[in-house]
């Protein structure tokens, strides 16, 4: 039995994940597929790939990317959702902020540096014509971490996934304020290079199966309440998000790897570009 470790965040995204290791999909191919949790995000994902305490993980695109620059020995070796990622930008129930422009020249609540809602911060503000050497942040580790800091006013917004927060501004904790798609297909499967080198036929397998289910999951019978149920979410939430969501079964495009990399040298989060080649595995 060979025994593979998983990283992904808490979210709707990664259902078929759930689906497929509880019927008994990889057993069934001598694979232990063990998921691990990560509420922290892409900033924690990377930094646990690193750690070795995880083999691969389901992680956003551009953090995986200028990790790997950074020197992350890691390949992706497929797109997972095809689609963009949909940025919430939200506010405290509470706060004096009620548009998107006025919150130029406040503290934005991330989960840590080189996350996802670090990263997009300076999407957000690149697109807002905001100077984004002037951005503030605040390190709040995870939702329940943002909570607070818009609570006490330790930060002013915070960004993350748009139907994920979605409960939150139902419930009055939080107040949206415009949305920011990604520029890109948001989420990859990415696997650390000495997993690639042992074990790519259990990798391999793993990638055959999970495609399998994300070919026809939006086809699944009831799928819409399993997800509405096990998340937390409105129904009409969830049908919502599936109609913007297309899950990919295909290595990422090189001409969108340069992309990418052109988007994050712009804005100064990366200092390099490198050869699409060296942040890829074609298993």
């Amino acid at each position: 039995m060979h025994t593979i470790k998983i990283g992904g965040v808490p979210e709707h995204f990664n259902l078929p994940w759930h689906l497929t290791i509880e019927d008994g999909s990889y057993l069934k191919n001598d694979i232990q597929l063990e998921w691990v949790e990560y509420p922290g995000g892409t900033g924690a994902m990377c930094e646990a790939l690193r750690n070795k305490d995880i083999d691969m993980a389901i992680i956003l695109t551009e953090g995986i990317i200028k990790d790997i620059i950074d020197g992350n020995p890691c390949k992706i070796v497929q797109t997972y959702i095809k689609t963009p990622l949909i940025w919430g930008i939200h506010v405290g129930a509470n706060s004096k902020y009620n548009h998107l422009s006025e919150l130029e020249n406040t503290k934005a609540a991330i989960s840590r540096y080189g996350s996802g809602s670090h990263l997009m911060a300076h999407v957000n503000a690149q697109n807002q014509k905001w100077d984004s050497s002037l951005l503030e942040f605040e390190v709040i580790k995870n939702l329940s971490g943002a909570i607070e800091a818009l609570t006490k006013g330790n930060a002013d917004y915070f960004m993350w996934e748009h139907f994920t927060t979605k409960p939150l501004v139902d419930s009055g904790t939080f107040r949206r304020v415009a949305d920011c798609p990604t520029p890109w297909p948001c989420f990859v499967i990415a696997v650390r290079e000495d997993i690639l080198s042992n074990k790519a036929k259990e990798i391999k397998t793993i990638l055959n199966i999970i495609n399998t289910t994300t070919e026809d999951f939006k086809h699944i019978p009831s799928i819409e309440k399993t997800l509405a149920n096990r998340y937390d979410q409105q129904l009409e939430d969830i049908q919502k998000w599936l109609a913007l969501t297309e899950w990919s079964q295909s290595l990422i495009k090189k001409e969108t790897l340069i992309e990418i990399q052109n988007h994050l040298f712009d804005l100064q989060i990366i200092d390099k570009k490198i050869d699409p080649k060296r942040l890829t595995f074609n298993i």
